[in-house]
């Protein structure tokens, strides 16, 4: 007679069955980014190198010029969002730096690129866990982005604190237009899922969102 599985057996199980899903998850949004983001200007690059041989073959030099110019600020673009989907893949900023420090490195880039301040206080991260400090690490760099791409924010507040049960609590607003994607929203929530986190949102109108990500006590040791 067969015994029952234990109760750490169906946590294993379970556990698995959770972190398949979530590499899933994770492989179906990196297609998507390289299909909308890298690829589509490698495919307007060649169009752009084409239309500028074209162009010397008539004689246009000034015009190929202009064509070529264009071409080499797209593959510039595509260049800077192959670094941040491999920087998301493996955070080396993190792994070196540690958490509190990566994220300042971040506030740093986005200030200076964008024109947006920042303010930062995450010293509770480097008491977390490696699992739960790389993927708050990605779920609050994408919070970030998503500010930046649909809008101007001015201001970008970003705090990680304990949580009274012994968990802890990530929490990013701006001041920018309302996020109304839905699918920017469900990809924080898949990644805050990996974590057995709870993930909602707030639109503040006329501009303005929060997204709020909660681990568990157990997510945030692991």
């Amino acid at each position: 007679m067969s015994a029952e599985p234990s109760r750490a057996d169906d946590a294993e199980r379970a556990l698995l069955a959770e972190r398949i899903l979530a590499e899933q998850e994770e492989r179906r949004r990196l297609a998507e980014l390289l299909h909308d983001g890298p690829v589509q200007h490698l495919s307007a690059i060649a169009q752009i190198l084409d239309a500028a041989l074209s162009a010397l073959r008539a004689g246009e030099g000034e015009r190929a010029d202009e064509i070529l110019a264009r071409g080499l600020e797209l593959s510039r673009d595509a260049a800077r969002e192959l670094r941040a989907l491999g920087e998301d893949l493996e955070p080396k900023a993190l792994r070196e730096l540690g958490f509190a420090a990566a994220v300042a490195a971040l506030a740093r880039r986005y200030s200076s690129r964008h024109d947006v301040e920042m303010s930062v206080d995450v010293e509770h991260g480097d008491a977390l866990g490696e699992h739960a400090q790389t993927a708050l690490y990605q779920i609050l760099r994408e919070a970030v982005d998503q500010a930046v791409r649909r809008g101007a924010p001015s201001r970008i507040e970003v705090s990680l604190r304990a949580t009274a049960a012994g968990g802890a609590e990530l929490v990013v607003s701006d001041d920018g237009p309302p996020e109304r994607r839905s699918a920017v929203l469900e990809v924080l929530a898949e990644r805050a899922a990996t974590l057995n986190a709870r993930f909602s949102s707030e639109v503040r109108y006329p501009r303005g969102s929060t997204v709020r990500v909660e681990l568990p006590p157990s997510a945030a040791r692991r």
